[in-house]
């Protein structure tokens, strides 16, 4: 079975999904919809995606920038088995996938309860199978939870507390950013507790956030308290063995979150991304049963392999999660 994959908003999240979909052999990226006809409008096109106009509002334009539009958005509900929703957190578009009968996924900027599904591959792909609607969770929540949830299935989690730093803004965002500030996310606990609990309710966690001036990663500090005492070497195990994790070194010369984007560059990866979750792996340590960690997060692309998971699991192209992230992993390249 071949997946006819639909993607609504081709902008940061959007662009890269529809390449990752591409990079899969049980899945076709069918079209994708757009409201303006930015240069993504104009790439999308180029890559031979064939494009949708999200709203009228700009059919003229699309023209004069020989933009060839299949159709509306409507148009390409009716011929994909799944939409993959990139747009603006609480755009409103759910009606109109029911009313089309389409299944859909969104993104971490929607809240849980639009879907009363949110997804990570490791963690609860059993119940994204068959899914008409679920939400892949935000991409520090996704962080938390690769490194997490084998944690909690393996030694067991008494409690977690982490505290994100955040990059400012994306780097394309001068809307939002540059700040020359460290500005603390005043609402407490931050929402990446709660999230996490969305997905693994047994994982007792608090979290805080603090934004930083700078565009290309977020950092955690980690302190879980195990529910029983083990060695650091322990826990370095059971994340060489856990997929999507990547460890670094300072002794290789990484001891930032720019040397981490610097790695993927060098290493040709599309864009300059990392799919993977970075861990310090000189900065690991465990005292009795309370471990310590750093990891940083790739706010751009971290999430991408786990909407590859959804849409397999979700069209019930393949039921065993760990073949499904294999399969991903595989067809993007990720270690």
């Amino acid at each position: 079975m071949t997946v006819k994959v639909g993607i609504n908003g081709y902008g940061t999240v959007g662009k890269r999904i529809a390449d990752a979909v591409s990079q899969q052999d049980d899945m076709e990226v069918i079209g994708v919809a757009k409201r303006s006809p930015t240069y993504e409008a104009e790439m999308a096109a180029e890559k031979g995606y064939p494009f949708y106009a999200a709203s009228d509002k700009y059919m003229d334009d699309f023209e004069k920038k020989n933009i060839p539009v299949e159709g509306m958005l409507e148009d390409l509900l009716e011929k994909a088995d799944i939409i993959v929703d990139g747009t603006p957190k609480k755009a409103g578009y759910k009606p109109i996938y029911e009313k089309a009968g389409v299944k859909a996924l969104w993104q971490g900027g929607e809240d849980h309860e639009l879907t009363g599904l949110s997804f990570n591959s490791m963690a609860n792909y059993d119940e994204a199978y068959g899914a008409d609607y679920l939400r892949v969770v935000s991409c520090n929540t996704t962080g938390l939870l690769r490194t997490l949830y084998p944690l909690h299935q393996k030694v067991g989690i008494d409690n977690c507390k982490a505290v994100m730093v955040r990059r400012g803004a994306d780097p394309w965002d001068t809307s939002r950013g540059p700040i020359n500030s460290i500005d603390p996310v005043l609402n407490i606990p931050s929402h990446h507790g709660p999230d996490v609990k969305s997905v693994v309710p047994e994982i007792d966690i608090q979290t805080t956030a603090v934004k930083v001036p700078s565009t290309i990663m977020h950092l955690h500090s980690v302190i879980v308290e195990l529910e029983k005492e083990v060695d650091t070497q322990k826990v370095i195990d059971i994340w060489d063995e856990t997929p999507r994790i990547k460890f670094f070194e300072a002794s290789q010369g990484v001891k930032s979150t720019a040397m981490v984007m610097e790695w993927a560059k060098d290493r040709n990866n599309l864009r300059g991304d990392i799919n993977e979750i970075a861990v310090w792996k000189d900065a690991v340590k465990v005292e009795g049963s309370t471990l310590y960690y750093y990891q940083a997060i790739h706010q751009e692309s971290d999430i991408v392999p786990e909407n590859i998971d959804a849409i397999r699991a979700m069209c019930k192209v393949e039921k065993d999660n760990e073949k499904s992230i294999q399969m991903t992993n595989d067809a993007m390249g990720i270690e």
